[in-house]
Parts: C-alpha cells; structure tokens; sequence
C-alpha cells in the first residue's frame, strides 16, 4: 500500500477521540515487525526513524529509510514514515529527498526564545514542502547521552500557558509535551498527570504527543489517550522484546548457533506481537 501521510493518520484519530501508535525503526526487522503488527491489530500506524537511529547506521538516512518505506508499500496496512527527534538542520532538509512526510524537530534543549525561533524556521521549511512537524516542549528526558531526568522534578512538566504560547509562535502541528514519562524506560511504572494532560488539551488547538510511552502501564495509556493524548511514541517496549527473545533463543533453544536468521526469526514476532498490542491500546 502506498505511505499515508503522518498528519492524515494523527487528524483521522484526533478526530475519532483515539490513539495512533508510532514505533522506531532501528533495523529492518523493527520495521517488518511493525507493519506486520499493524496488519494483526487491523489498525494504521507510523515508523519512525530517530536521529540516533541514522547515527547507528553511520549517520546514513537513504538506506533504512528506503527498507522502511519498501516494507510499507508491501503491507496492507496504512503506514506513514515519520523522521524522529531530529536535532541537526541537515538531517531535517534530508526528508523530503527521503519520502517523510513529517519530522519531529527537537529544540527542546535550547532556551525558550531559541526553541522557538529554531523550531518556527524548521515549521516554515516544512510547511513550504508539505511537511507536518512535530516539536517538543517541556524535558521528557531519558534520550541516550542525556542524564537522568526525574519525570517528576519541578519544573519539568510542560506548562499550559506557555505551550499555547509556543504553538501559537512556531505553527507546529503537533506537540510532545512532559506529563510524567520518560525516554528507555524498560519497566512500565511511569504515572502520567491526567489533569495537566487535560488542561493542555483545552489550551493548545493541536494533537498532544506522548513520548516515552513504553514506560506506561495500560490503563494510564488508555486514560491519556481518553484525556487527549493523539500520537503515542513507543520504541524501548520493541526492544525489550526483541533482546528478550534472542537472549531467550541463545540461552534455551540453541546456544550453538551461529546464523542470526534463526533467532532474528522469534525476535521480529516477539515486536510484532508488542506492536499488535499497543495499537489495540490505542485504538480502542
């Protein structure tokens, strides 16, 4: 099926009171694992590549985002491709060569004025291409390379009026903003602020975004979505099924064995099933 458009797939569940789940691509199995679970949940979703994972990959986007978006023409499912957390100018100009058809653009370290100065020239290069942007502010925290950021501590959170500020100034489409997750959680034990979520809802005229949401329980999942939550970022959860099913298949089923394809195999389903699961979180 040809890519859907992210801000296609975040307005169609905006406006349906749902959820639409986007999960990293690190490798060519993370995707195939992706649209695979989209396909088994019968529900659209967006790959997203980060800057981290173009680092991986030696600072190379055209090859994983070509694997991604082959997989995607070849599901069934409505998948879009979504470039993530992009902090370097040049890597933000490098989408639209590339097929994206949105890109989270993340000054969220600099000063406010700064942010929002980077961030409205980035929106003003997108929206010249057609390209929907994401931004962030508030810290989220937990980004490989960051310190430790406590959800909680005060400050961190994002504030209502100064986001309606932003949004207003910068022209995102769509805002990730701090309500009490973390980036790499492995354990699900984070609690949102349902009423902050809320009142940021009622302040900003745009879809909320939540990232870190590997570290959510369900039920907050669910309640963040229904407080007006839109895109929900999920990418430690893949991995955490992924390294546990090769961890499991080397310790327990063939310690001997040396092509990857046979555990490489169980680690693609283990995240197809980890997908299928937080797309029927947020759909329903």
């Amino acid at each position: 099926m040809p890519l859907v458009s992210t801000g296609e797939l975040v307005s169609a569940a905006a406006a349906d009171g749902r959820g639409i789940a986007a999960f990293n691509v690190i490798t060519l199995e993370h995707a195939e694992a992706i649209a695979t679970g989209a396909e088994q949940a019968g529900a659209p979703a967006i790959l997203q590549i980060s800057e981290n994972a173009v680092k991986f990959h030696g600072g190379q986007l055209a090859a994983i985002a070509a694997a991604a978006a082959a997989v995607a023409h070849a599901s069934t499912a409505q998948l879009a491709l979504h470039l993530d957390h992009v902090v370097s100018v040049d890597l933000l100009r490098s989408a639209d060569d590339e097929g994206f058809s949105s890109v989270m653009f993340d000054a969220s370290k600099l000063p406010y004025e700064e942010n929002v100065r980077a961030t409205a020239d980035a929106v003003r290069w997108g929206h010249e291409r057609g390209i929907w942007i994401e931004a962030e502010l508030g810290k989220v925290g937990g980004k490989e390379g960051e310190a430790p950021l406590d959800a909680h501590a005060p400050g961190v959170r994002t504030d209502p009026a100064e986001a309606a500020a932003y949004a207003a100034a910068t022209g995102v489409d769509a805002l990730a903003v701090a309500v009490g997750s973390s980036h790499a959680m492995t354990q699900r034990t984070a609690a949102l602020d349902h009423a902050l979520i809320a009142r940021l809802r009622d302040a900003i005229p745009l879809p909320l975004v939540l990232h870190g949401s590997s570290g959510v329980p369900d039920e907050e999942i669910r309640r963040a979505v229904a407080s007006g939550m839109v895109k929900i970022n999920v990418g430690t959860a893949l991995n955490t099924a992924f390294t546990g099913a090769v961890r499991a298949f080397l310790d327990t089923t063939d310690p001997s064995t040396v092509d990857p394809r046979k555990y490489l195999a169980p680690a693609r389903a283990a995240m197809a099933g980890t997908v299928a699961g937080f797309l029927t979180l947020v759909s329903g």
